[in-house]
C-alpha cells in the first residue's frame, strides 16, 4: 500500500482522496534544511508518536511512541543527533523542533524517513506526516486534518510507503 501525494493538495490512499498541505515552496529532489521545501520520493514511514493527553492511543499496525514534555527533533546540522529523536535538557544549544507543543500541530504525527537511515548534514530533517486545522503550507511536512489523519493511520501498516511526486 503507498500514500501518494498527487499535489500541493491531495493525498490518495485506497479509495480515499483527503485533502493536504505540503512545504511553502513545493516539492524537491535536492532537499535542504530551512528550503521549506517537501522532499520528493518514495519513503518508508516511521512510527506514530502521539500526546496522550490529547489523543488516544492510535489503533494502528504502525509502532507507537507517547510524545513526553522533554522530547524534541534535531534539525541542527552541526550536531551529531541531525535528523534523530533528542531529550531536551536545560539550557540546551541543539537547534531542534519541540514535540510537544501549545498547537496541535503534533498531537498525533508519523515520522517519514526522509533522510534517516543514513543522515547527510544539511540535507532536511524532522519531515513528518502532521496535523493541520487551516491547511497552511508547512516548512516541508505534510500535514492533513485530525479527522483524515485518523481515518489514514487505520489503513497503514509497516510496509505502506509515501510517495511524494
Amino acid at each position: 500500500m503507498t500514500i501518494i501525494i498527487k499535489n500541493k493538495e491531495t493525498l490518495l490512499i485506497d479509495e480515499f482522496k483527503f485533502k493536504c498541505s505540503v512545504g511553502k515552496k513545493g516539492f524537491t529532489r535536492n532537499k535542504k534544511e530551512g528550503d521549506l521545501k517537501t522532499p520528493a520520493g518514495i519513503f518508508e514511514l516511521g512510527k506514530i508518536y502521539y500526546r496522550p493527553d490529547r489523543i488516544e492511543k492510535p489503533l494502528s499496525k504502525l509502532q507507537t511512541t507517547t510524545i513526553k514534555k522533554n522530547m524534541g527533533w534535531c534539525d541542527d546540522p552541526k550536531s551529531k543527533y541531525y535528523n534523530k529523536l533528542i531529550k531536551i535538557k536545560k539550557n540546551f544549544k541543539i537547534n531542534h523542533e519541540k514535540l510537544y507543543r501549545k498547537d496541535n500541530k503534533y498531537d498525533i504525527f508519523i515520522l517519514i524517513k526522509h533522510n534517516y537511515k543514513k543522515v547527510i548534514k544539511n540535507q532536511g530533517s524532522a519531515i513528518f506526516l502532521h496535523l493541520t486545522k487551516n491547511y497552511l503550507p508547512t516548512k516541508g511536512c505534510v500535514a492533513l486534518s485530525k479527522k483524515d489523519f485518523l481515518i489514514l493511520i487505520k489503513l497503514i501498516n509497516k510496509k505502506t510507503k509515501i510517495k511524494i511526486t
